[in-house]
């Protein structure tokens, strides 16, 4: 085989990926509330169109914002509003809610006839998009057609599909490369559509050569798909990352990849692109792994947004062990969580609870200048310069360090000797700098 292709830098964490790999998806539980917050995005909070006491239907349309950067929210289920709420998200901000209680039982989503794929324009997609609530559903959660209406000055050439899954534990991807190729082919060719660019490529960690082969099989026909595999490294699948390992192209710091030619779409996103534009169907589920040692059954769930975590994790026999850990998102970038209280949002790709014999709980300490921090980070950054800087309360200096270019991988508290949370730090500067600037 030949030398795969990849970037300079990041790590290889034992990836625990067959808990799950092998678990076909399935139907999560409806459960006896859901919490959909009006804020899943990047971008500008939805205020609701209903109000406590009014029913409502599955894929209906219960928030909006006029703001070109926002996504609007639907119901998941169909039910009564129970209240508008405040409620804590997965990162303990609180978030203006609508709380249902849906009934009994679910009436199944009912297809409509979507127009002709290939018939669509790029405003008509990003149009569907927009009414759909897609937003990226790698975790990032920018509004998809935000995403795919590039500036008029910055052509697009290339679509390229994130199927590289590089998050430890986390299958949900790759159960929909597999599940659901042809409606995933058809999604991003719609993205491919919507920018005006000329090819799609499908990046695709080796780790997940059934995929792969699905993809080209599926592909074939399609002279403008094409199908890379990818070495299995983390994280092969941030967005920068994936555009040099696939084009060679370097985005500059601080600049998008609109900057040189390529739009980077989640696999989630593409199905749930298709399935709008073919169905009709608005962004009120998504699948979900629910997975680590602490799970007695892990599982691909497609589970409704607002679902609690418990009602997930109950679906998959509770828990086993001794559970010490409940991450929301993958173990490298998501949010650890308090209790299992925190509902499924449209970036929600994990669920994963990590028990004591997997998790070194060391005490932070002073830097031994290893310089690991450095080797590892894929941005080329120096974390151990910026972390100085923020204990100094030097703004200016963790900014010029490059806080602000850092997307939060987490690798140089992965390699850190020192158990020293980088990413913490990362973010603390991020706050402080953007509250300085708006002064």
């Amino acid at each position: 085989m030949a030398e795969l292709k990849t970037f300079k830098g990041g790590i290889h964490p034992p990836y625990n990926k067959e808990l799950a790999s092998g678990k076909a998806i399935k139907a999560a539980p409806i459960p006896s509330e859901v919490v959909i917050h009006l804020q899943q995005h990047i971008g500008a909070p939805c205020e609701p169109l209903v109000k406590e006491g009014d029913r409502v239907e599955v894929g209906q349309k219960i928030g909006e914002a006029q703001a070109f950067v926002s996504a609007p929210v639907h119901a998941s289920v169909s039910g009564v509003v129970k209240s508008i709420t405040e409620v804590p998200n997965f990162t303990g901000a609180k978030v203006k809610s609508v709380v249902i209680t849906p009934d009994a039982s679910q009436p199944e989503f009912q297809k409509k006839p979507g127009k002709d794929l290939e018939s669509l324009t790029a405003e008509e997609i990003r149009e569907i998009a927009r009414e759909a609530g897609l937003v990226g559903m790698g975790g990032a959660a920018f509004p998809t057609h935000v995403k795919i209406t590039p500036p008029s000055d910055k052509p697009i050439d290339t679509v390229i599909i994130n199927a590289c899954e590089c998050e430890p534990f986390l299958t949900c991807d790759h159960r929909l490369l597999l599940e659901r190729t042809d409606d995933l082919i058809a999604g991003a060719r719609l993205l491919k559509a919507a920018v005006g660019a000329g090819k799609v490529i499908f990046g695709v960690e080796a780790n997940k050569m059934d995929a792969v082969d699905a993809l080209r099989s599926r592909a074939s026909s399609y002279p403008d798909v094409e199908v890379e595999v990818l070495e299995v490294k983390y994280p092969e699948g941030a967005e920068k990352m994936l555009i040099f390992a696939l084009t060679g192209r370097k985005v500059p710091p601080g600049k998008l990849p609109s900057e040189v030619g390529c739009l980077v779409q989640n696999v989630g996103t593409a199905v749930a692109l298709y399935e709008a534009a073919a169905w009709g169907k608005p962004l009120y589920e998504r699948v979900v792994t629910v997975t680590g040692p602490g799970v007695r059954e892990p599982a691909n769930l497609l589970a409704r947004i607002g679902t609690p975590i418990a009602t997930l994790l109950e679906a998959c026999g509770g828990l086993v062990g001794n559970p010490v850990k409940l991450i929301m998102g993958g173990p490298m970038t998501g949010w650890a969580q308090p209790d299992a209280s925190a509902p499924v949002v449209k970036g929600t790709s994990g669920v994963v609870v990590l028990t004591s014999d997997v998790v070194d709980l060391g005490e932070e300490s002073e830097c031994v200048r290893c310089g690991k921090c450095v080797e590892v980070c894929p941005m080329f950054l120096s974390p151990n310069f910026i972390v100085q800087s923020v204990k100094r309360g030097q703004w200016d200096k963790a900014e010029m360090w490059g806080a602000l270019d850092c997307f939060e991988c987490g690798c140089c508290s992965y390699e850190c000797p020192a158990y020293i949370p980088h990413v913490q730090y990362v973010r603390k500067a991020k706050a402080e700098i953007a509250a300085l600037k708006k002064k």
